[in-house]
């Protein structure tokens, strides 16, 4: 008979990588075990719990990216470390995100070289946040010039936008005018925005690129609505531009549409870098039109090299990693680079909204010509929600939203896909397979109950 071993006897170098007695053991969960474990048995095992999450690839919820390539890859791996609030101590990784300031600037018709004024964030939210506050101190330096009272300022946007607006008005005691949708109506109007304006309006959001169906707003028409309110009143009221999405595909696809800084009224402008900028998350942009819109008080200085460095951020400590690798993308891709796979993900999500029109129990919201997202609910003939797809094609690994609109049209319950770099048109296909699989099963069950009710979106 062989003599029995215990397993913690064995020597590391043998012991076959799921036969050691901690995998046999559970982990702790809620408190700091004593002893240090082997570095592979701890990422074994929580690489293997983390495959319970939904695959990122399958995810057509989300709009962030989720593929780059391998040398993008190493250069974030090799910035980790770097802490992109120290500008003094890390100067190229600052001289790095300067450069991209510009780039973006640029890429919205907005002053270039050393005019540039913008910055980095963490994400979108914070970029919206930092130029909101802006606006509110424009206008309350406007309101105290004029001797008017400072406490009621408001702001108005469509109840389409993303839920970090809703956020910045609570945090920063701002009156949020919303403006709900109506009919087949489903963003800001230039009409519906000009009758809530007034003098204690710190701005007016613009979206370029909805998060419910992937619509443009009509900023240039939004603007010339308020230059001949303007006119009448005497008002200036600037836009903030929420480009979080369409930011880094409009300039590649539609280049013709006047959204950006040509139009004088657009004051500042934030996007994603982390979605249609194709980095991972977490990067942001904000940029304004020029260093008079962002007032001088929010700007802190930091002396680095014998030079000044202006920083306006709500976050600190963060890794330069993302930075970094927006400027891989900026100088890898270049325009054309950039216009090719925006192109080829419209082009799949055009092929896949048209083939779900065909399915006969869909009605599109959007189609996906603005940027490659587009919006579809069930009609009169489906035997199942919106809710019921969505959660038959988890079955599958597919990650596609439902969710209900907003105020007036909450008898909307959507679904919503965004087509980005990595999703393929061979997918594309795998999904309409998929969904016709799931109306066959749906069909074969006449008695199935739907399921009506499901999670609000953002509001």
């Amino acid at each position: 008979m062989s003599e029995h071993r215990d397993a913690d006897a064995v020597p590391e170098f043998f012991q076959p990588a799921y036969g050691a007695r901690l995998m046999s053991e559970p982990i702790p969960k809620n408190s700091i075990s004593d002893p240090c474990l082997p570095p592979q048995v701890v990422y074994d095992l929580i690489r293997d719990e983390l495959i319970l999450d939904g695959s990122s690839r399958l995810n057509l919820a989300t709009f962030v990216t989720t593929f780059m390539e391998k040398e993008a890859k190493t250069l974030m791996a090799e910035t980790f470390d770097k802490n992109m609030i120290d500008k003094d101590e890390y100067p190229q990784t600052a001289q790095i995100e300067q450069r991209c300031v510009r780039m973006i600037s640029e890429l919205w018709n907005g002053p270039t070289e050393d005019q540039a004024t913008g910055c980095s964030t963490i994400g979108s939210s914070e970029a919206a946040m930092l130029g909101g506050m802006a606006l509110k101190w424009k206008w309350r330096a406007q309101q105290r010039a004029a001797g008017k009272p400072t406490d009621k300022p408001n702001m108005v946007m469509g109840i389409n936008v993303q839920v970090c607006w809703e956020k910045f008005c609570r945090y920063w005691d701002i009156e949020p005018r919303f403006v709900p949708m109506e009919g087949n109506r489903f963003c800001l109007s230039a009409e519906e925005a000009v009758k809530r304006v007034d003098e204690n309006t710190i701005g007016v959001v613009g979206i370029m690129g909805s998060t419910f169906d992937g619509r443009y707003e009509d900023i240039k028409s939004i603007s010339n609505a308020l230059d001949e309110y303007e006119k009448s009143s005497g008002l200036d009221i600037p836009i903030h531009v929420d480009g979080a999405s369409g930011g880094f595909v409009a300039p590649f696809l539609q280049p013709d549409i006047e959204w950006d800084f040509r139009l004088p009224r657009v004051h500042s402008i934030n996007a994603s870098g982390h979605k249609f900028g194709l980095v991972y998350p977490g990067v942001g942009w904000i940029i304004w039109k020029n260093r008079e819109a962002l007032p001088e008080d929010l700007v802190f200085h930091c002396n680095y090299l014998g030079g000044d460095l202006p920083n306006f951020a709500l976050n600190f400590s963060r890794p330069g990693n993302q930075v970094i690798a927006q400027y891989y993308n900026f100088l890898r891709l270049g325009r054309e680079g950039y216009r090719r796979i925006h192109q080829t993900s419209q082009e799949v999500a055009l092929y896949l909204s048209g083939s779900i029109k065909e399915m006969g129990p869909f009605d599109l919201i959007s189609d996906g010509s603005d940027i490659p997202v587009f919006a579809f609910t069930t009609n009169d003939s489906a035997t199942f929600s919106s809710f019921d797809m969505s959660d038959k094609l988890r079955e599958r690994g597919w990650l596609v939203p439902a969710y209900t609109f907003p105020k007036n049209r909450e008898d909307i319950a959507a679904m919503r896909c965004v087509c980005k770099e990595g999703f393929t048109h061979d997918l594309a296909e795998s999904l309409v397979k998929d969904m016709k699989d799931a109306i066959e099963f749906f069909n074969s069950r006449p008695d199935h109950v739907q399921r009506k009710f499901g999670s609000a979106f953002h509001h």
